[in-house]
C-alpha cells in the first residue's frame, strides 16, 4: 500500500509547473491556527512567485487530528496543524503534554527551541514519518465550566473534557477530575448537553470555538503552556527540490513569527470579548493543584521516556 501511495503520488519537482499542497486542521476561520495557516499560504506563494500554492482545509474537513497524522504518512494531506495527538505516534512528544511541567511561556521556548527540542523533533520524524517545521504559540491552557472554579475542591469529580492524550489524562485524574478524551469536534454539542460539564484550553482557542456560548465560567488556572506544530508529510517532503524545501521552511517560519505575535496581542481582546457577553473569570490557588499533577509526572514519564524527563528538568534548574 505505501508503494502505492508512492507511485501515486504526484511528482512534486521543476517538472511540475505549479506545485499544489494542502493544509488541515481541527479548528474555525474565525480562530488564529487560521490566520497563520493563511500566513503561511501567502508566504509560500510570494516566495515561490507563484509555483507553490496551498489550499486550507479548516474545521475538521480532512479529519481529527489523528487523521491528519494518518493522511500526511500516507502523502494524501500535506501539512496539518498537530499539537499532543503526536504523542500517539512518538509517546516522547507526549511529555510537553504533563499539566504544569513548564511554569512560563519562556520555560517551554528554552525547551523545544534547543537542543532537547530538536531530539522531540527527530523523534517525531523517525516515529511518525512527520517533518515537524516549527512550534506555534497558543497561549497557556484555562478551564472553562458551568460551575466557578476556585481551588481544586471544585475539580474533584469534575468530568472535563481533555484531548485524546495520555498524558493529559493521567493527571487531570491525579488532580481528582474526571478526565473524558474527546475529539474537539464533539466539544461544542458535548457541553451544549451536559455531556462534558468542563474543557481546557487557551483562550484563543476558546473563542474561536465559541465555548463561551455553553460555559459560564473561564478559571485561570495556567496549567500547561500550549503549542501547535506546523507539521509536514515527510513523504511530500522527499518528493520537493531543495529550493522547494528552503521555500516552505522560510514561509514556516514566517508564519510562526506572525502566529505568535497575534496570539501575545489579541488573547486580552479576546477575553474580554467573552466577558462582556457574560463570561465570568475566577483565579483559583492553583499551588495544590499544581502539586496533585505534578505527583503523577514520574510515573507518566517512566512509562515513555524518563531519561528525557529529567534532562527537561534539569534544563529547568529542577
Amino acid at each position: 500500500m505505501a508503494a502505492l501511495a508512492i507511485a501515486s503520488a504526484p511528482t512534486l519537482g521543476v517538472a511540475q509547473e505549479v506545485l499544489n499542497l494542502k493544509l488541515g486542521h481541527i479548528q474555525s476561520e474565525q480562530d488564529l491556527w487560521q490566520f497563520g495557516a493563511q500566513t503561511f499560504k501567502e508566504e509560500l506563494e510570494k516566495r515561490s512567485n507563484g509555483k507553490i500554492t496551498l489550499t486550507i482545509y479548516p474545521n475538521s474537513t480532512l479529519g481529527g487530528d489523528r487523521d491528519l497524522v494518518e493522511g500526511m504518512q500516507m502523502g494524501t494531506v500535506d501539512f496539518g496543524l498537530i499539537a499532543g495527538v503526536l504523542g500517539n505516534f512518538d509517546p516522547s512528544i507526549q511529555l510537553l503534554e504533563l499539566p504544569y511541567l513548564f511554569k512560563s511561556q519562556e520555560e517551554f521556548d528554552k525547551v523545544v527551541k534547543g537542543p532537547l527540542g530538536a531530539e522531540i523533533t527527530a523523534g517525531v520524524l523517525k516515529s511518525a514519518n512527520v517533518r515537524i517545521l516549527d512550534w506555534w504559540e497558543r497561549g497557556s491552557r484555562q478551564v472553562t465550566s458551568n460551575k466557578p472554579i476556585n481551588g481544586i475542591a471544585d475539580l474533584k469529580g469534575l468530568k472535563i473534557r481533555v484531548p485524546e492524550i495520555p498524558a493529559m489524562v493521567t493527571t487531570w485524574r491525579a488532580i481528582g477530575a474526571n478526565p473524558t478524551p474527546m475529539a474537539w469536534s464533539e466539544v461544542y454539542t458535548g457541553l451544549e448537553q451536559n455531556v462534558i460539564e468542563a474543557q481546557e484550553n487557551p483562550i484563543p482557542f476558546i473563542f474561536g470555538g465559541r465555548i463561551n456560548e455553553v460555559q459560564k465560567y473561564l478559571a485561570f488556572t495556567n496549567h500547561k503552556y500550549e503549542y501547535v506544530t506546523l507539521a509536514m508529510s515527510e513523504l511530500r517532503w522527499s518528493q520537493l527540490t531543495p529550493e522547494q524545501q528552503k521555500i516552505i521552511v522560510e514561509a514556516a517560519n514566517a508564519a510562526t513569527k506572525a502566529e505568535n505575535e497575534a496570539v501575545r496581542s489579541k488573547t486580552g481582546e479576546m477575553l474580554k470579548t467573552m466577558q462582556d457577553a457574560g463570561l465570568q473569570v475566577t483565579n483559583p490557588d492553583t499551588a495544590p493543584i499544581a502539586a496533585a499533577a505534578v505527583s503523577a509526572h514520574k510515573a507518566f514519564a517512566e512509562k515513555v521516556n524518563v531519561d528525557l524527563y529529567n534532562r527537561i528538568n534539569k534544563e529547568l534548574g529542577r
